[in-house]
């Protein structure tokens, strides 16, 4: 299961999301993976809005930290098997 990272700070755990259109209508547009390192050993990703700092989307904290980058918008973090 997902977990959605919302850019204001919200975390909503077991967040269904099975394919493409849910993975765009979790971030709100077009996605992007990003590959991030976590404490887990199953390899996770963050799914984010490719065109979020075009947007001008609200920076997103909990995201970034996970992937030590800026990532603006909501994000998805799953497990890299999970993407379909």
């Amino acid at each position: 299961m997902a977990k959605l990272l919302k850019a204001n700070g919200e975390i909503i755990n077991n967040y269904k999301a099975s394919n493409l259109e849910d993975y765009q209508k979790a971030v709100g547009g077009y996605i992007q993976i990003v590959n991030v390192r976590t404490a887990t050993a199953t390899p996770r990703v963050l799914i984010v809005n490719e065109e979020g700092l075009l947007y001008g989307l609200r920076y997103n904290e909990n995201a970034s930290l996970l992937a030590m980058i800026p990532i603006v918008g909501d994000a998805l973090l799953i497990d890299r098997k999970e993407l379909k």
